[in-house]
């Protein structure tokens, strides 16, 4: 009987065959594609299981192709309810006018694409997009301000394949695409507390998950995209514009109507992997911006979490060097921060109403021993407003840009905002910007206070912009004490 034990030339072999095929597929294994899902697409990215690449990194192919193939389609993830279909709100409401995001948004010479087969399920572009102009009143300037063919387009696949040809440039990630001239950009509330906020809480709607302490899912903004402003024209005077940027989304790039143009130029087309298209005209025909004249009211059309804005109020006041729990509850000392305008030469309180304020609050610290500040907005650095504004459980001041920094505050039962108004005049610029953060707003006439749902008419009336605002400073001293002692919620 022959020997089962093998030779050394049979060993030899089957080792050499072994090492072989171990290097044949470490290379192969190197150089092979894995796909991995994005946490908020659902879309597969590809990704090199290369020592020499980091791991799940996307590929750097900067062309969607798709051959013969159909032109993908343009999905619509999310829009904003219209005047026109309130009425229809529920059943309707991923495709409604507003603020919206796109999945596929195509542009081609400076004209926006969406491609769609379904034209009838696509929200009607008068209400996504306009021409860009400033906001002037009158029928014949918002007339002039609708978009034209040379703006906005519906098109089919067909048509789409004509005019794009067999794939288009892929302007990938997250993009926030801006068609506003820079009217209202220039000024940090309406940059921080209607730009951004509008912003956000249009893409947070995708992850109604977020955490009391801002943990989402949602990925980073890639690029901030203005067609219609340079890259001058959107710093605020204050410089409290670049701080919102810069501490929302570090590594984020902006482009500018230069930009634009260059990609129009090159008569290519380019395709939004994902794409947040804000614009404030056509904002401005939302239900929501009816009622409360505010463009970053529409959104809040669309669901969310409670905690929505923590992701980017705690990047803000983290980037001062402050802890994401600063501010509010109802154990720490409370801290009451009125914003005074004395000195800035208009919308000031009356003088002698101005000091007894300042009088009536000292007592509350020296009584209670809450932290009273007494500041002027114009005086401090960015990073001491935000600091400040985070540990706030009060705010108060006349209505103006100062108040801004409410969107710094922490929401909890005591936080509060009290702004003082010639009487007969109110704006919802704040009182809908606290409510909004699940915070409480009082207005003040004088000595008497309100409050939703039990709200005036906005109007502007004379002495509105004027230096003699009166005010009754210990009917807002008690008002300080009612709120932070919480006598509203004792229970009898």
């Amino acid at each position: 009987m022959a020997s089962t034990t093998p030779t050394r030339r049979e060993v030899v072999l089957v080792g050499l065959l072994f090492f072989f095929l171990l290097v044949v597929f470490r290379k192969s294994d190197a150089g092979r594609i894995h796909t991995v899902p994005n946490p908020l697409t659902g879309n597969s990215h590809n990704t090199t299981s290369s020592p020499t690449h980091l791991q799940n990194t996307q590929s750097l192919n900067a062309r969607l192709t798709w051959g013969s193939s159909p032109v993908p389609q343009t999905k619509v993830l999310a829009h904003v309810p219209g005047v026109s279909n309130r009425l229809s709100l529920c059943r309707r409401t991923h495709h409604l006018p507003g603020w919206t995001i796109f999945d596929k948004l195509y542009i081609l010479k400076g004209i926006v694409y969406i491609v769609s087969d379904e034209p009838k399920k696509v929200p009607n572009v008068t209400m996504i997009y306009s021409k860009g102009y400033f906001i002037q009143n009158g029928e014949e300037a918002v007339a002039s301000r609708l978009p034209t063919d040379e703006d906005i387009r519906v098109i089919s696949t067909k048509e789409a394949k004509t005019l794009f040809g067999t794939g288009a440039h892929l302007l990938d990630g997250v993009n926030y695409f801006i068609n506003d001239p820079y009217q209202f950009v220039t000024h940090y509330y309406h940059w921080s507390a209607e730009l951004w906020f509008g912003f956000w809480r249009t893409y947070s709607s995708l992850d109604p998950s977020i955490t009391h302490y801002g943990k989402t899912s949602l990925p980073p903004v890639r690029r901030l995209i203005f067609n219609h402003l340079d890259a001058y024209h959107w710093r605020d005077y204050a410089s409290m514009n670049q701080w919102v940027i810069r501490s929302a989304f570090p590594s984020v790039t902006m482009e500018f109507k230069d930009d634009w143009r260059d990609r129009a130029e090159m008569g290519r087309p380019f395709v939004f992997d994902r794409v947040i298209l804000a614009d404030r005209s056509a904002t401005m025909q939302s239900w929501n911006f009816a009622r409360f004249q505010r463009t970053a009211a529409s959104p809040f059309g669309l669901p969310g979490s409670v905690n929505w804005w923590m992701t980017m109020r705690n990047n803000a006041i983290q980037f001062t060097g402050l802890g994401m729990n600063a501010g509010g509850g109802t154990t720490s000392t409370p801290v009451i921060t009125y914003i005074s305008r004395q000195e800035w030469g208009r919308r000031m309180l009356i003088k002698e109403d101005h000091e007894k304020l300042v009088e009536e609050l000292y007592k509350l610290r020296d009584e209670y021993g809450y932290e009273v500040n007494v500041v002027a907005a114009e005086k401090m650095s960015r990073l001491e407003q935000i600091e400040l504004a985070a540990r706030t459980t009060i705010m108060m001041g006349v209505h103006g840009n100062g108040l801004t920094s409410l969107i710094w505050m922490k929401p909890s039962p005591r936080s509060t905002v009290m702004e003082f108004f010639f009487p007969g005049g109110f704006a919802f610029d704040y009182e809908y910007t606290t409510r909004s953060l699940g915070m409480t707003h009082y207005g003040f006439w004088g000595s008497q206070s309100f409050t939703s749902p039990s709200l005036p008419e906005p109007k502007y009336v004379e002495g509105f912009q004027g230096n003699s605002i009166p005010l009754d400073g210990a009917e807002v001293a008690r008002l300080c004490h009612e709120r932070l002692s919480l006598t509203e919620e004792v229970d009898d």
